[in-house]
This record gives structure tokens, sequence and C-alpha cells, in this order.
């Protein structure tokens, strides 16, 4: 008679169990690293970016002086729009399966699975960008963002942008390895929370961003010189950014019928897996992108280039 639940068979199952997400998480951090490689701001930036920006506002973005706070409030929107997948806004995609979470999966409330976890990602992100937006206007040029100096050849600003993108870049590492099982996670129960806190860090992307049509907006803030100009013009930019996430999330709900949000939520493994996956390899393109890549650009290192970003 053959024993199944021997205690060596025991210690192999659980070797194979553990090892599970350590396999995802290294498949995450490759995806991360090639995301990375592969990436070509020139094309995101410019060839999407500014042709989206320039086709909605009907001139050319970065050329045309802001207008007025009319103007300034649909620059700031259109700009967030047009930046949705630059390098710096990419990783809030890492949101799509905490969300997931967050919805309940029931064909009967379909627009409510869409608006409630949107909703508070919102909040998160909101809040963040607001103080942030109305802080900026009162510092000015006192903030390295906006500053034209350099400091070893690196321009100052581009130096916040690795500092904030480099943190930003842990936290979602660590959420990823926490939703995996591999460390503590702070928000296994409160999943809410995790949106919120997502939320904020997207939020948080503006402190960082070197966008030009994000760089421009700024500026018109700072020569407004009302604080209130630049926390409104500020959200507005973040809700542009969220737009397209928001789209494609109601898209993957009512395609499926609220398949995928069943399918996530049946499996606590499988919603573990998705969300950090996502967490893990937008959080490591994050850390080498900011922190590898772009010091290599200006020769602090090494870093691989793609034929098309010569």
């Amino acid at each position: 008679m053959t024993v199944t639940n021997s205690p060596r068979s025991l210690r192999s199952t659980g070797r194979h169990a553990a090892a599970g997400p350590w396999r995802v998480a290294a498949l995450a951090v490759a995806a991360g690293v090639a995301l990375a490689v592969l990436w070509s701001y020139e094309f995101v930036d410019h060839v999407i970016g500014d042709t989206v920006a320039n086709a909605l506002l009907g001139h050319d973005a970065k050329a045309t002086a802001i207008g007025g706070t009319v103007a300034g409030m649909l620059f700031a929107f259109v700009s967030g729009l047009a930046g949705t997948f630059t390098a710096c806004n990419i990783a809030m995609a890492a949101s799509v399966g905490p969300m997931g979470q967050v919805s309940k999966g029931s064909n009967r409330g379909g627009l409510r699975d869409l608006l409630r976890p949107v909703a508070w990602l919102t909040v998160g992100m909101v809040a963040v960008s607001a103080v942030y937006g109305f802080i900026g206007v009162l510092l000015g040029e006192r903030l390295p963002q906006l500053s034209v100096a350099t400091a070893g050849g690196l321009p100052v600003r581009l130096i916040q942008s690795m500092i904030v993108f480099g943190v930003i870049g842990l936290v979602f590492v660590y959420l990823g390895f926490a939703a995996l099982g591999v460390i503590p996670d702070p928000f296994a129960r409160r999943p809410v929370a995790r949106v919120v806190v997502l939320g904020a860090l997207v939020g948080a992307f503006l402190i960082g961003r070197p966008y030009p049509l994000f760089h421009k907006l700024f500026e018109w803030a700072v020569d407004e010189g009302n604080p209130w100009y630049g926390a409104a013009a500020f959200v507005l930019q973040s809700l542009g950014n969220v737009v397209i996430v928001t789209v494609l999330f109601a898209l993957v709900i009512l395609v499926t019928r609220g398949g995928f949000l069943r399918w996530l939520s049946e499996r606590p493994a499988r919603t573990a897996a998705v969300t950090g996956t996502l967490l893990i390899a937008l959080g490591i393109f994050l850390i080498v992108y900011w922190n590898v890549r772009l010091p290599a650009m200006f020769g602090y290192g090494w870093f691989p280039t793609m034929p098309y970003n010569a």
C-alpha cells in the first residue's frame, strides 16, 4: 500500500508549492527588464503623445501658448490622456489586477463592478495630485522638476525623476512579492486599501514626470500663481492618464460579461499570480528604466540600446 501523505511527500509538495511564487516572480522580473530594454520613449512620447495631443487640441500642443484658465484645464486633461503610455505612466497598468479584486464579478452588477474599483483608484490618485499641484505652484522654480540646471551632466529635473520613480518602483515590487505571499502582505484582507494606495502612487507619478507637455502645464500653473489652479490642473492631468485604463477595464468586463472578474476571483492563487506579476514586472521596469537606462544615456554605466533608440 502506497502512503501518499508521508513526511517525504509532504516536504516535496511544500517545496513545490513554495517554488511557484518564486517562478512567477522571476518571470515578472525578466519581463520588466525586457520592457525597459525594448521601450522607445521617442515613439511613445513624440509619435503617440504629441500626435494625440495635437489632434485633440487642434494645434501644436508644444508650440502654442496656453491662453487662459479654461484652455489650461483642457490642456491638462488632454496632455494627461496623450501621456498615458509614457514610460512614467505605463506602470499604472499594474492596477488592473487589484481592481479586479475589488470588483464583485457578478452578472447583475456590471456597471457597479466597473465603477467601484475605478472610484477607489481615483480617490488615491486625486488626493496626491491635488496636494502636489497646490504645493508645486507655491514652491515654483524652487522645485528641481522645473529647474534647467545640471549636476554632473544630468539635468536636475531628471534626477528628481530617477528618485521618485525608483521609490515608486520599489513599492510596486514590494506589493507584488506581498501579493504572491513571499513576504507579509499589509493589504491581504484590505483589497480596497490596496487600490487606493495604487491610486496614490499613480498620482505621485506627477512628482517625477519629465514629459514635455506636463512640464509646460506645470510652468503655466506656476506663472498663474494660483495654487488652486495647480491643484485642479494636476487632478485633470491624472484623470486624463487613467481614462484609457478605465476604458480597457470596462471593455474586459463588458466583453466577458463579468467572466474575467469571476475567473480572477475563483481561485485566490490565480488572483495573487496576476496581481503579483503585474506589480513586479512594472515595478522592475520603473527601476531599471529610470535608474539604470536613463543614467547610461548620460554616460553613467552601460545599458543595451536597441537600433530604433540609437
